[in-house]
This record gives C-alpha cells, sequence and structure tokens, in this order.
C-alpha cells in the first residue's frame, strides 16, 4: 500500500488585530529524507513567502508541518469627486 508522500490543507487565521495569516498544513512521508525535507521547505520558503510555524514529528516518523504567510490586503481608496 503506497501513500502520497505530502498532504496539504490551507486554512486563514487572524492572530493580531489587522493581521491575518495563511496556513498550510503538510503531513510528510516518513520515507522521505531529512536533507529532501529541508530542500523541499526552503523552496516553498523563498518562492512562496512561507515560514515555519511549527513541526512535529509522529511516533511513526511522520512529520507535521505547519507553514505560515501573512495575507496583505490593500485599503480602499475612496473616490472623491470635485
Amino acid at each position: 500500500m503506497s501513500r502520497a508522500p505530502i498532504a496539504t490543507t490551507p486554512r486563514r487565521r487572524a492572530l493580531n488585530p489587522g493581521v491575518e495569516y495563511e496556513f498550510e498544513r503538510l503531513t510528510i512521508s516518513r520515507d522521505l529524507s531529512r536533507s529532501a525535507v529541508t530542500r523541499m521547505l526552503t523552496d516553498r520558503a523563498e518562492h512562496g513567502d512561507w515560514e515555519l510555524d511549527r513541526v512535529r514529528l509522529s511516533p511513526d516518523g511522520t512529520r507535521r508541518v505547519v507553514l505560515r504567510r501573512k495575507i496583505i490586503r490593500q485599503q480602499r481608496v475612496p473616490y472623491l469627486m470635485f
């Protein structure tokens, strides 16, 4: 029985007033080496603006990783008629 090495779930949450983060949960198989996981997370950080929030190592060897990135909302400027 073969499993996919990575499963992801994106979510959004506001930690502080006015600051909103998007979270992505990854479940990484124990079959991937530490260097492969490091490369993958570094690539996501560099190209997707993700930062590491937490890592949990399960007793069966799977890694549960939570990545986050800040959501920047553009303020709407009111239209003024002169």
